[in-house]
C-alpha cells in the first residue's frame, strides 16, 4: 500500500491506501500548486515502460495500470496518470481505492467537477470509504468553498470510522469550514 500525505492550511496527514496522494495544496494554493511541489518522485523509465508494454498485451490488467498510475503520480505527472487510472477503472471498475486516486489526480489537473464526480462513483461503490470522504471534503471546501459540504463529508467520515487515523485534525477542519460557512459549532 502506498502512503497518502496531503496538506490542508497547514495540515499535514497520512493515511495508508492503495492510493498516492490525497488532494490537499496548501490552502489557497490551488491545484497546479502541487506540480511544483519539490518532493516528486522520479519516475522509474524502465519500470514504467514495463507496464506500458504488459498493458499493449493485456489491457485489461488493473494492477499494471494502477502501478503505472501510481508512480507517475507519486512523480506529480497527475495529467499522465490520469490515463492509467481510467485504464483500471475500465479493468475494475469496482475497486473504490482506484477511483478515489483517479478522481485526486483529477483535482490536481484543476478539473474539481470531474474530481467531484469520480469521488461520488467511488461512493456508490463503498458508501463509507475514508479516503474518498477526506478528499471529497477537501475539494468541496478548497475547490468549490462548499463549506457545509466539506462538513457533511467529514462528519460522514468521523461517524463511519470513529478510530480514524487523523480523526482529531479532521474534527479541527470541520470546525475551521464551519467558521467559513459562518456556521456555529
Amino acid at each position: 500500500a502506498m502512503v497518502l500525505v496531503g496538506a490542508l492550511g497547514g495540515y499535514v496527514l497520512s493515511t495508508a491506501t492503495q492510493s498516492a496522494a490525497a488532494p490537499t495544496p496548501a490552502a489557497g494554493a490551488g491545484p497546479a500548486a502541487a506540480a511544483a511541489a519539490p518532493d516528486a518522485h522520479v519516475v522509474d523509465e524502465v519500470a514504467l515502460k514495463t507496464y506500458r508494454d504488459i498493458l499493449t498485451r493485456d489491457p485489461k490488467n488493473a494492477q499494471a495500470a494502477v502501478s503505472a498510475g501510481n508512480m507517475l503520480y507519486d512523480a506529480k505527472r497527475f495529467e499522465e496518470s490520469i490515463g492509467f487510472y481510467q485504464q483500471a477503472m475500465a479493468a475494475n471498475g469496482g475497486d473504490a481505492n482506484i477511483s478515489t486516486d483517479l478522481g485526486t489526480a483529477l483535482w490536481y489537473t484543476g478539473r474539481t467537477d470531474a474530481a467531484l464526480a469520480q469521488y461520488a462513483v467511488s461512493l456508490a461503490i463503498e458508501p463509507t470509504h475514508a479516503q474518498t470522504l477526506y478528499n471529497m471534503g477537501i475539494v468541496k471546501s478548497e475547490g468549490k468553498r462548499d463549506y457545509h459540504g466539506a462538513v457533511t463529508a467529514w462528519q460522514t467520515l468521523l461517524a463511519n470510522h470513529p478510530q480514524y487515523a487523523n480523526a482529531a485534525t479532521v474534527r479541527t477542519m470541520i470546525a475551521d469550514a464551519q467558521r467559513k460557512a459562518g456556521v456555529a459549532n
